[in-house]
């Protein structure tokens, strides 16, 4: 019941965020008319269409992103008209004489007399409709966070629910707002005897609110500024109350994260002589795609001890975690072990089949793996983090699970235990031997002390380039000498949801960092048109401390959508300025890990 006070009073908060100025105009333009027949059809109007606007955007996919820009354009149209007829009152007479006409003869046919409130209520209705598609950049940090969700946990009547509870707790403070407006609207055609004059002031307003959102200047600078208003309010009411709404998934804590109050590292799990059951293995369906296997089903892994590993191939931590999971199906097979690898994905690229059959290839991963694109195994998991491991047993019961990186000992340990169960003969004690190198070797735990770092304007944080992540377009950005952790740019960039693009010739990114590995998932635009580079570690060539991706003179080049390790040291960890020169123009830079 939290989430949805939490959710409506944030709804009623964007009526101080500066982007909602485009659709102001449009609410007192109704102030002079009786609230339940003008202003009440159009807030309904607004919230309904809001709420299954947003809806559609958080579960239906592109169809329904696709339909909203049309709605969104049809609305622009609409509400243009309606400014129109306010600045020429010939031409509203002329538009609603059908309307009222056709009002009349209903009236007459069933002996009322009530063609004004037809003809008021319904094109109140429609242009709360209009204004709903329209208001969407006003959305905060909750409702970012229902629509992550929804995106990912399916369509459900809770989220609707929470859609609309967000919905009418703008429209409330919207309501208080009209019927405020309505008064002085009316001391102001009293004292002033200008109501003609208003009805037109207001008909260019909302023109102007028209013109402002069709050149997408409300969701750039508008949006902007309205970062340090409702985005902190919404975000402080979070904090205040704790509530959480759940997102697609997470990268597991690190080893880093893990730790207690006093800072010591979380103690891993003891053996257990009897395993818990945690739940049946849940139907392996709804893959777009199954590779080095046939679709495999819980009926058809009956009898055998199954160990299913969540993982997506950019995530540094699932790339430290695949060389034990790929030694368990390689020791094990013979004993009845199936491995199988569900690669959910993070970023769009990784929902090209291509590029995961790219990176199966590359890592070496031979045990099925099914392509779960659409996040229907992970949903049937309840999974929230990559990566993540679950074991089950031969009854096709869940009897253990771990998130993240480590306690590798421990999920051999329930291998060997089930499979002994099971009847299958393996030794007691012991372990596989993993040598990992490149990017899958482990984590300097203790040397890390920067934390993954997105790009993109979803996840962005602590970066430092005057004036911020723009939307809309292409802008050229500076970057000033970074403090630990903090991250800038220089040249050309068009910054998108996931990623930074570079648009100019050349440009580079800089980050101030304390780790002994850093990589950069990064991609070329064009496959075809590799993306050379060249990095420095305090200005200087890495030398021995490049990177698996990198020349000791820092050279490298950009190719395949992926995970690129440009820095290990070599010795002893310092904090350092690291910056990464592209020489030609079409690379994505998506994420910073370190290890």
């Amino acid at each position: 019941m939290i989430l949805f006070a939490v959710s409506y009073f944030a709804g009623m908060l964007t009526i101080v965020s500066p982007c909602i100025l485009p659709v102001l105009p449009f609410v007192f333009a109704r102030a002079e008319q009786p609230f339940l027949r003008s202003g009440l059809p159009m807030l309904a109007g607004m919230a309904f269409t809001f709420a299954g606007a947003a809806t559609l955007a958080a579960v239906g996919g592109s169809w329904a992103v696709e339909a909203n820009e049309y709605g969104r354009l049809a609305a622009i149209v609409l509400l243009a008209v309606f400014g129109l007829t306010l600045l020429v009152p010939e031409l509203a007479e002329w538009m609603t004489r059908p309307l009222v006409a056709a009002g009349a003869r209903l009236s007459q046919s069933i002996g009322q007399g009530g063609p004004q409130r037809d003809a008021a209520v319904l094109p109140s209705f429609l242009l709360g409709i209009a204004t709903g598609l329209l208001w969407a950049p006003c959305a905060g940090p909750i409702l970012g966070l229902v629509l992550t969700g929804a995106a990912l946990e399916g369509a459900s009547a809770g989220t609707s629910l929470l859609l609309l509870a967000y919905a009418a707790g703008a429209a409330t403070s919207l309501a208080l707002a009209l019927l405020a407006g309505g008064r002085v609207f009316a001391a102001m055609k009293r004292s002033l005897g200008a109501g003609e004059w208003i009805r037109r002031g207001l008909g260019a307003a909302v023109l102007v609110g028209v013109a402002v959102i069709a050149l997408g200047l409300d969701t750039g600078f508008l949006t902007r500024i309205s970062a340090t208003t409702t985005a902190a309010l919404e975000q402080e009411l979070l904090d205040r109350t704790g509530a959480v709404i759940s997102g697609p998934g997470d990268r597991a804590p690190s080893a880093v994260e893990m730790t207690d109050a006093a800072g010591a590292t979380m103690a891993p799990r003891q053996a257990q002589a009897a395993l818990p059951v945690e739940g049946a293995l849940p139907p392996l369906a709804g893959a777009v795609k199954w590779l080095n296997s046939p679709p495999l089903t819980a009926e058809g892994l009956r009898g055998k001890v199954v160990v299913v590993s969540f993982w997506t191939y950019s995530c540094i931590n699932c790339l430290r975690a695949i060389p034990y999971v790929r030694a368990w199906a390689k020791t094990y097979r013979d004993q009845g072990l199936v491995v199988i690898g569900v690669h959910t994905p993070e970023f769009a690229f990784e929902k090209k089949i291509a590029n995961v059959e790219k990176a199966v290839t590359a890592l070496q991963v031979d045990y099925p793996v099914a392509i779960d694109n659409d996040f229907a195994i992970w949903r049937a998991f309840f999974n929230h983090y990559w990566p993540a491991l679950y074991v089950i047993d031969p009854k096709g019961q869940i009897r253990y699970h771990h998130f993240g990186e480590g306690e590798y000992e421990r999920g051999e340990q329930v291998i060997r235990q089930l499979l002994a169960e099971a009847g299958q003969s393996v030794p007691r004690e012991g372990s596989v031997a993993v040598k990992a190198s490149g990017v899958e070797a482990a984590s300097d735990v203790s040397a890390v002390g920067s934390p993954e770092t997105y790009l993109g304007l979803a996840k962005a944080e602590n970066f430092i380039s005057p004036g911020g992540l723009l939307r809309n377009g292409s802008h050229r950005y500076d970057a000033p000498p970074p403090r630990l952790n903090q991250w800038a740019l220089s040249g050309k960039w068009t910054i998108g949801e996931e990623q930074a693009m570079l648009d100019g010739e050349t440009g580079s990114i800089v980050y101030r960092f304390r780790a002994r590995d850093l990589h950069l998932v990064l991609g070329a635009t064009d496959p075809e048109k590799p993306v050379r580079f060249r990095v420095r570690i305090d200005g200087a060539m890495p030398g021995e401390n490049h990177g698996a991706d990198v020349a000791p003179d820092g050279s490298g080049t950009v190719t395949d959508h992926r995970l690129y390790q440009l820095v290990r040291q070599s010795g002893p960890i310092m904090d350092h300025t690291f910056e990464i020169e592209f020489l030609d123009p079409g690379v994505q830079a998506f994420a910073f890990t370190f290890g």
